[in-house]
């Protein structure tokens, strides 16, 4: 079915999860609103997409010799060059659209400038990834700004980015901070076996991550730097609790955030010691392991933010349920996307 190629080429193991960054930006606004949440959702979804696709145009030429890759549309010849350009055109102008069709409804213009930043970013990232090391920050900063459009829709009423609150500014540093481990750890890691070969300056390979003879070999800086970056992530993830007056208005609420963060914090060390101590590359574990560790990373700010509302903890089952049903649907597997 082309319908299945099309969502390969989308990445779709993962879409939910860019699709609710914005979602996040607006709950940490106080926005209920389930329509205005969705069409939020609908940007993020569609800005992934596009992301993704011209990803997989502009890195052709070095992919198409990696075997481990071979199911992804481009390489396996399923969809050509032309109708993947096709693709992702339909998809960053579909995404303005709603959002001028937001901007329209809301009376408020100033976001789609936000969220054309954001695709910058993603663009400029897609266009150097494989030739300049750490461009990894650029996706970070792509979601940042996607994070940021979303808040800028909160219920609180935004006149100027100085009207965004310190929460907002939290989960938009928060979601920079997770897409930077999942850039460049976990995706340094799952493509090391072809860039290492092919000469890629990721970061991953810059700072001595190597295959030799089928061993997997991480250098202590490149650890070292991993485990950084989810402590950072954890720390920033309980700030809000102690910078924010009357953030936690339910004692036992907190307690039982607070419980499940450092549940989920120990989850993440473990699933990143995994990945980064396999004594051989074996990207079919690796796959399971980032994609479980995908999920894990992610539930982190919907329950920090079930200080807001509740309810807001649901957003943790929705990149998962996505996760797991694309899965099945697209490769036949549970965690292990064959195009990753």
């Amino acid at each position: 079915m082309m319908v299945r190629e099309y969502l390969k080429l989308a990445r779709s193991f993962n879409a939910v999860l860019t699709g609710v960054s914005p979602v996040m930006g607006a709950i940490a606004m106080e926005q209920y609103n389930i329509l205005c949440l969705f069409l939020l959702f609908l940007v993020g979804f569609l800005g992934h997409t596009f992301g993704f696709v011209f990803n997989d145009i502009v890195d052709y030429k070095i992919d198409k010799y990696s075997k481990e890759i071979s199911d992804r549309p481009l390489i396996s010849g399923t969809i050509s060059i032309k109708k993947a350009w096709v693709f992702a055109i339909a998809s960053m102008v579909a995404a303005f659209i709603i959002a001028i069709y937001i901007a329209v409804t809301t009376h408020s213009f100033f976001p789609i400038v936000v969220l054309a930043i954001s695709s910058f970013f993603i663009i400029l990232y897609d266009l150097t990834s494989k030739k300049f090391p750490f461009t990894d920050v650029l996706v970070a900063l792509g979601l940042f700004f996607l994070i940021l459009y979303g808040a800028f829709y909160g219920n609180v009423p935004v006149k100027s980015i100085y009207d965004i609150t310190k929460l907002a500014w939290i989960v938009c540093v928060l979601g920079s901070i997770q897409v930077l481990f999942m850039q460049i750890v976990t995706g340094g890691m799952k493509d090391i076996e072809n860039d290492f070969m092919k000469g890629a300056k990721t970061l991953a390979v810059q700072m001595g991550v190597r295959i030799v003879n089928g061993n997997l070999k991480v250098s202590s800086s490149f650890k070292t730097l991993a485990y950084s970056i989810q402590l950072t992530d954890i720390i920033i993830v309980f700030l809000p609790f102690f910078i924010i007056q009357n953030f936690s208005k339910s004692p036992i609420l907190q307690y039982f955030q607070w419980l499940m963060l450092v549940i989920i914090a120990i989850l993440m060390f473990f699933l990143s010691h995994k990945l980064l101590s396999m004594k051989r590359f074996e990207r079919f574990r690796a796959r399971k392991l980032i994609g479980s560790h995908y999920v894990t990373n992610f539930a982190l700010v919907p329950i920090m933010l079930m200080s807001l509302n509740p309810w807001s903890g649901l957003l943790v089952f929705f990149p998962a349920v996505g996760y797991i049903l694309s899965n099945i649907i697209v490769h036949g597997t549970i965690l292990q996307p064959k195009t990753m």
